[in-house]
């Protein structure tokens, strides 16, 4: 797809050095980073169309602790 976007000099510089290192084209390069940018390392599960965070490890939350959190 053809479109025109205003780049920043210092992206489009780095954009066109990326793209005559890989052999591919400018637009190819910058669909490469977006999509590169834009993808979760983390895949979000969804509980009741809410999003469900990965357990950590540490001390865990409970009302005690809020209480005294508020203190």
């Amino acid at each position: 797809m053809r479109t025109t976007v205003n780049l920043e000099p210092e992206a489009l510089a780095k954009a066109k050095m990326l793209s005559r290192q890989r052999g591919v084209s400018l637009g190819e390069v910058i669909s490469q980073l977006i999509l590169k940018s834009t993808e979760s390392s983390v895949k979000a599960k969804k509980r009741n169309g809410a999003l469900v965070f990965p357990r950590r490890a540490g001390a865990r939350v409970d009302i005690d602790l809020v209480n005294e959190l508020r203190e």
